[in-house]
């Protein structure tokens, strides 16, 4: 994870090399906790989701206080749920482990807990691209390291999941007409030659 990763200036998230979204989500609020400076350390805003092939950020359509976006890799993604209440909107849960530099002791950095609220319309399109993008990443990681469940998501460098191919699972998503999802044709700021090589600046 990364508070405040780059965006372009109209609010899209800077790619990296290899990076390609997928899809753009707006009217979700989203709910974090652990987020140093905010109030009792959690925080919940409204905005716009993304999700690629490496991760899935939120931008804030207002900053809350020094935050306004948040950045979660998705091999270090685990315990994600989806969750249809009787009285409340539907949501996925979960919980998302830090990304360390490499001269940091992880023990430093605390798990996140977080939550993605779908307020505005309905998340056919939206949920089963992201538990099959997720579910792909971690085949695709298991492949890499040969099998090994020994190696820890907080290892994993979160970046090879670029190489995950979504290209197939793209031609056969399902458009659900009652949810406002954009998946993206194109790559968004796709002229743009600025990509990040890494995680730490």
């Amino acid at each position: 994870m990364s508070v405040n990763p780059q965006l372009f200036p109209n609010g899209t998230p800077v790619p990296f090399v290899y990076e390609m979204f997928v899809l753009a989500r707006d009217g979700v609020e989203f709910e974090i906790d652990k987020i140093p400076g905010a109030q009792g350390g959690h925080v919940k805003a409204k905005g716009t989701v993304y999700l690629s092939n490496i991760r899935i950020v939120f931008v804030a359509q207002k900053p809350v206080g020094n935050f306004y976006a948040f950045d979660m890799p998705l091999l270090y993604i685990h315990g994600e749920k989806f969750n249809q209440p009787i009285f409340h909107c539907n949501n996925i849960g979960g919980r998302v482990d830090p990304v360390v530099p490499e001269n940091d002791h992880s023990a430093l950095y605390s798990t996140h807990s977080f939550k993605i609220l779908f307020k505005e319309g309905g998340c056919g399109t939206f949920i089963p691209l992201f538990f099959n993008l997720i579910a792909s990443v971690r085949q695709y990681n298991r492949q890499v390291d040969g099998g090994s469940e020994t190696t820890t998501r907080t290892r994993a460098d979160p970046l090879q999941a670029a190489q995950t191919p979504v290209d197939e699972m793209m031609r056969h998503a399902y458009v659900d007409p009652n949810d406002p999802t954009k998946i993206f044709l194109q790559q968004p700021n796709s002229e743009s030659q600025l990509r990040r090589r890494t995680y730490h600046s």
